[in-house]
């Protein structure tokens, strides 16, 4: 028999750790309440307290838009080729039909796969 994994929400688990630190409840009697193990509450707390110091890093916000700023350079380069690439067919296009006819592609048969 297996069993369903449950997942929490991110604020689901701040407000149960929020409800811990206040002290106004004991660690096991929140889990309780809430159909949680206790040890898994004493992970989300343990996690919760060690990445903390990230709400106040001024560094991640810079980090974000260094991130935000390569991408587009990244979405405007694939643009570019994209727009390179088409012009190419277009113009393999037009003198495939000056130099074949305006038919030209039903001279290009494909074979059938495995055939002798």
């Amino acid at each position: 028999m297996s069993r369903t994994r449950k997942n929490f929400s991110a604020k689901f688990k701040s407000d149960l750790v929020l409800e811990v630190l206040k002290g106004e409840k004991e660690l096991n009697v929140i889990a309780t309440e809430n159909g949680i193990q206790p040890n898994l509450l004493r992970n989300w707390k343990k996690e919760f307290l060690e990445k903390a110091s990230v709400v106040f890093d001024d560094s991640r916000e810079e980090n974000i838009k260094e991130k935000l700023s390569e991408e587009r350079k990244e979405k405007a380069a694939c643009a570019r080729k994209v727009g390179q690439l088409t012009m190419q067919v277009d113009w393999l296009k037009k003198k495939s039909e000056e130099m074949l006819g305006p038919d030209y592609e039903s001279k290009f048969s494909p074979k059938p796969p495995f055939e002798d």
